[in-house]
């Protein structure tokens, strides 16, 4: 094939990432096994048009691929009665390389919550998980093969970043949650894959083309993507703040997610180290900022931590901080923290919690526990990989 992938080593974060006052940490085999195979999702349409053409096949094939690919979440060509059998085989090959396989997965609530960890083309590890709820069905996915944020209370922060993954592998994941969404993978039988977020492995603005590349093709209708509302996308994110504002040079109504954790500079530089070089001021700022370019509320998360940042005084100023912009601008979430085995970081205690949110509201904060997931099915993200990896390890050692 004539059309070749670039190869990107880099870490993928933001210019600087390796210097000044953080620096992404990085997985030992960082980044040295090449790019993923080159699928329909990461082509322009002119380079899909000229595959097509090298393997001899008229251009308006290609719309019947993205027709069933994003349509009907179909990628085994031989059953398409509308394409001719000669050319399946090498369609397949070209357009439909295998990206993503299952590894294990783990079901809690009642079949309502379904945990896979993939396995990519270079032996990697992601994770995503799919979630039933009475009003909606969510997939949170993975945007980079391990976390170079460094966080220390994240599973997959422990793992240091791989490798950032194609935009291919990031519309993979939803490509067949819808899939199985739509043919009674849940309980309850036949229901549609509603919302995406990105809150799975990886700083999703760390790998900002690849992200925008997938959003598009998620949020725009067949054939030319799978028909999700970019309203019903989340991007979370723990302050990448060229990305912030890139994001909204964008225009896309999807909703921003800051990973907060803590209301002051002095606090927030131990728990997320990327703080050293977007302070909470810049951070805010710009999460503000994109309020009031999309007019959506930004949802900050806050993961309690017990005896570290889930006091009334963290309350308190927390509310302080959001309140100083002066209107209505975001919903906070306080999260239990799914404590990694073997930390020192625990979840708060329940009165604690209720005490938080309570401040939060009384100071005129719109606030709501998030309701956790898969707590029993190693539910914190990366801890699935994690442990995978560390078995891995041990069997080569």
């Amino acid at each position: 094939m004539a059309i070749q992938r670039e190869h990107d080593l880099g870490s993928g974060i933001t210019e600087g990432g390796t210097q000044g006052a953080f620096r992404d940490v990085l997985a030992k085999n960082h980044s040295r096994r090449g790019k993923a195979p080159l699928h329909l999702v990461d082509m322009t349409d002119e380079q899909r048009k000229e595959v097509a053409a090298q393997l001899g096949m008229p251009a308006f094939r290609v719309k019947q691929l993205a027709q069933h690919y994003f349509a009907h979440g179909d990628t085994d060509v031989h059953n398409y009665s509308d394409f001719p059998a000669r050319f399946a085989d090498v369609a397949k090959e070209a357009f439909f390389p295998t990206l993503i396989e299952p590894v294990a997965e783990q079901e809690a609530d009642n079949g309502e919550t379904i945990k896979t960890l993939w396995r990519l083309f270079d032996d990697s590890r992601i994770e995503s998980v799919l979630m039933k709820y009475p009003t909606r069905t969510t997939l949170c996915i993975s945007s980079q093969v391990g976390c170079g944020m460094d966080c220390p209370f994240c599973a997959t922060g422990r793992l240091g970043l791989t490798r950032n993954m194609s935009a291919g592998e990031i519309v993979e994941q939803v490509r067949i949650a819808a899939y199985q969404c739509a043919h009674g993978r849940l309980p309850g039988g036949s229901t549609r894959l509603s919302n995406i977020v990105f809150m799975g492995m990886g700083e999703a603005l760390g790998n900002y083309k690849a992200m925008m590349t997938a959003i598009r093709q998620i949020s725009a209708l067949p054939p030319e993507g799978l028909g999700i509302s970019a309203r019903n996308i989340t991007l979370s994110t723990v302050g990448v703040v060229p990305g912030i504002r890139k994001l909204i040079n964008e225009h896309i109504p999807v909703r921003l997610a800051v990973s907060l954790h803590a209301p002051s500079d002095e606090l927030r530089n131990e728990l997320v180290p990327m703080n050293k070089r977007f302070n909470t001021t810049q951070v805010l700022d710009a999460a503000h900022d994109y309020y009031l370019s999309s007019k959506r509320r930004v949802s900050i998360e806050y993961a309690l931590m017990r005896g570290i940042n889930d006091q009334a005084e963290h309350a308190k100023l927390l509310a302080k901080r959001l309140n100083h912009y002066g209107d209505d601008w975001v919903h906070v979430n306080p999260i239990p923290l799914n404590p990694i085995e073997g930390s020192k970081w625990t979840a708060s205690k329940p009165e604690d919690e209720q005490r938080f949110i309570e401040i939060l509201r009384s100071a005129g904060i719109s606030a709501t526990l998030r309701d956790t997931r898969g707590s029993d099915i190693d539910g914190a993200c990366g801890q699935l990989a994690a442990k995978e990896l560390a078995n891995n390890l041990v069997s080569r050692s």
